[in-house]
C-alpha cells in the first residue's frame, strides 16, 4: 500500500509498508450497499468496521490512499481532555455536557484499546500520563480552573511537581491514563479485519458528485459508481457551500520529528505548554530509533509563513534539547469548531441518512474514533450516549458565537478582497524556482509556479468550492485557500477537500 499523503512533506508514520490493498474485496456497480464512506482515515475506517461488524455490507471510497489525510500526519496524541478546555465546555454547553466529553474521551481510548487487543494489532500503543503546564501567572490562573472543572467532570487529574520535559514552570496537572500509537499500523490493521468481514475498498477513487433519489445515494468518480442508502462524509468537512463552511476553520499545525545527542534524555510521556499557539511533545520509537516528536506554529490555513512557523519551532526546540539533527518536518491540517466541540451525525436532520463527522481540532484520533461509534449506533438504530451533544444540527445562540463572527468576517474579506483588491505584477523574471505566485498577467488572474527546470505551470487561482483565491505553500508546495482550508496541489489537483473539482489549468503563451 502507499503511503502518501495531502502534504508534500514526510510524516515517520509513512515508513511504514503494507500490502493490505493488493487484493481487496470488489462487487459490481450494480451493488447497493449499506453504507458509503468517503474517506479512509480514522474516522471512516472505524465507522465502517464498526458497521461490518454488525452485518451492514460496507464501502470505503478513498480519494488517494488509505491514510492519506489528516490520519497519515497526525502526533497521534490519545487524550481525556480537549483543546477546548473544560471550563470553556462547561461555559458554551453545562457542566453534564462536559461530562458527557470527559466519558467519550475515555470510550475512545477504551474503544482502541479493545480493537489493538482483540485483532492483536502491533501498533505501539502506550499508556502515558499528560502534563499540562502553565509559565505565566495568567496560565497559572487558568490551569486552576481547568482542574477544577476537570475534576468535576470525572477525568483523573492532579497537580502534579514535574512536567516531564526540560522546560522552566510555574504549575502543572497530571492527566492519568492518556495514550499514543502508531496511527498508520493501527488503521491498516483494522482494514485488514474490515475485508476479511466481507468489507469493499476503492483507493483512487476521489468522489466527485453525489446525487440522491428513491432513498439511495449514487456517488461518482471518474471511473466509478457507487450506491448505498447511507452516505458518510469522513472528510474533514463535506463537499460544497454548506453550514459547516461557516461553522468550521481550517487550521495548519507543524511537527518536528528529532534525533537527541547521545545521553539525552527523551519525554516518556506527554506534554503539552500553555502558549498560543501550544506546544506538544511525546516520543516514538522509528525504525529502531527514538524520535522526539514537537509540534506547534499553528495558523489557519493560508494565513501564516510555513518557512517561518518550522524556523520558530526549529529555535524553540533548540532552547530546551540537545538537538543531532531534525529528521522530519510535516504539517497536518484540522479544523476547529466555532462552540469547541465536533459535529457529528446526521448531516441535516434526523431523518437524513447522510452522516458528517467534522471539527475535531487537534484531537482526531479520539474525536474520529467516537464519530465511528455515533454513526454505527445511528445507522443501525441504537440510542448513543453522545449523539445528542455532537448532533451537527445542533444551534447554540451564545456559544462560539464570537469565533462565528470572526471566522465568518474573514472569509468574506477574503472573497471580497481577492476579487477586486489586485495589482498587476510581473511574475515571470521575479519568479524563483520552486516558487509559486499569484500574480495578474495580460489582464487574467493566475496561479503561477516555476519548477526547477524553469518551466511554468499557470492555474486559475478561484478555488473551486466558494471562489476565494488560494495561497502558495512554499514548504508543502501546494495552493491553499485561506476561507475553507480547500487544497490543491501545483499543477492544480485536488488535495483535500471540500472542493471537489481541480484548479483549471492555464496555457501561457
Amino acid at each position: 500500500m502507499e503511503n502518501s499523503r495531502d502534504f508534500n512533506t514526510l510524516s515517520p508514520w509513512q515508513q511504514t509498508r503494507d500490502n493490505t490493498l493488493k487484493q481487496p474485496n470488489r462487487e459490481s456497480e450494480e451493488t447497493i450497499y449499506d453504507a458509503l464512506i468517503i474517506g479512509g482515515g480514522i474516522t471512516g475506517i472505524t465507522t465502517a468496521l464498526m458497521l461490518q461488524q454488525q452485518g451492514k455490507k460496507c464501502m470505503i471510497a478513498e480519494g488517494h490512499n488509505i491514510g492519506y489525510g489528516t490520519t497519515g500526519g497526525t502526533t497521534a496524541h490519545i487524550n481525556t481532555f480537549f483543546d477546548s478546555t473544560y471550563p470553556k465546555i462547561e461555559s458554551n454547553f453545562s457542566k453534564q455536557d462536559a461530562r458527557l466529553v470527559a466519558n467519550a474521551g475515555q470510550d475512545a481510548i477504551k474503544t482502541i484499546s479493545s480493537l489493538v487487543k482483540t485483532y492483536n494489532i502491533h501498533c505501539d500503543l502506550e499508556t502515558k500520563t499528560g502534563y499540562l503546564f502553565s509559565q505565566t501567572d495568567e496560565q497559572t490562573q487558568e490551569l486552576a480552573d481547568i482542574l477544577k472543572s476537570a475534576k468535576n467532570a470525572g477525568v483523573s487529574v492532579s497537580a502534579a511537581k514535574e512536567n516531564g520535559v526540560p522546560i522552566e514552570f510555574q504549575q502543572v496537572l497530571q492527566f492519568d491514563s492518556q495514550a499514543q500509537f502508531h496511527p498508520l499500523k493501527y488503521i491498516t490493521a483494522l482494514v485488514k479485519e474490515f475485508t476479511k468481514l466481507g468489507g469493499c475498498i476503492a483507493e483512487q477513487s476521489f468522489v466527485r458528485e453525489v446525487k440522491t433519489d428513491d432513498n439511495i445515494h449514487t456517488a461518482y468518480t471518474s471511473d466509478k459508481i457507487f450506491r448505498a442508502y447511507h452516505l458518510v462524509y469522513a472528510t474533514h468537512v463535506p463537499p460544497g457551500i454548506n453550514k459547516f463552511s461557516f461553522r468550521c476553520a481550517p487550521y495548519l499545525s507543524y511537527v518536528l520529528g528529532i534525533k537527541l545527542r547521545e545521553n539525552s534524555q527523551y519525554p516518556k510521556n506527554l506534554a503539552y505548554d500553555m502558549q498560543e499557539p501550544y506546544h506538544y511533545f511525546r516520543t516514538h520509537v522509528i525504525e529502531g530509533e527514538q524520535i522526539l516528536i514537537l509540534g506547534g506554529g499553528d495558523h489557519k490555513t493560508g494565513h501564516g509563513d510555513p518557512i517561518k512557523a518550522y524556523k520558530e519551532l526549529e529555535e524553540y526546540a533548540s532552547n530546551y534539547f540537545d538537538i543531532e539533527s531534525i529528521v522530519y518536518r510535516w504539517s497536518s491540517q484540522y479544523y476547529v469548531p466555532v462552540d469547541g466541540l465536533p459535529y457529528i451525525g446526521t448531516m441535516n436532520s434526523l431523518e437524513d441518512t447522510i452522516y458528517v463527522a467534522t471539527g475535531f481540532n487537534g484531537n482526531g484520533m479520539t474525536w474520529g474514533t467516537i464519530a465511528g461509534t455515533i454513526i454505527c449506533d445511528a445507522i443501525i438504530g441504537i440510542k448513543n450516549p453522545y449523539a445528542t451533544l455532537f448532533m451537527p444540527s445542533r444551534m447554540k445562540p451564545i456559544a462560539g458565537f464570537n469565533e462565528f463572527v470572526k471566522e465568518g468576517a474573514d472569509v468574506v474579506y477574503h472573497l471580497i478582497t481577492d476579487q477586486f483588491n489586485f495589482k498587476d505584477i510581473d511574475p515571470f523574471s521575479e519568479l524563483g524556482q520552486e516558487e509559486g505566485k499569484v500574480i495578474e498577467f495580460n489582464g487574467e488572474k493566475m496561479a503561477v509556479y516555476k519548477d526547477t527546470e524553469g518551466h511554468l505551470i499557470a492555474l486559475n487561482p478561484t478555488c473551486t468550492h466558494a471562489g476565494c483565491t488560494v495561497t502558495f505553500n512554499a514548504v508543502e508546495k501546494s495552493w491553499d485557500c485561506p476561507c475553507h482550508g480547500g487544497r490543491f496541489s501545483i499543477d492544480g489537483k485536488v488535495l483535500t477537500g471540500p472542493p471537489s473539482k481541480d484548479l483549471l489549468k492555464i496555457n501561457l503563451p
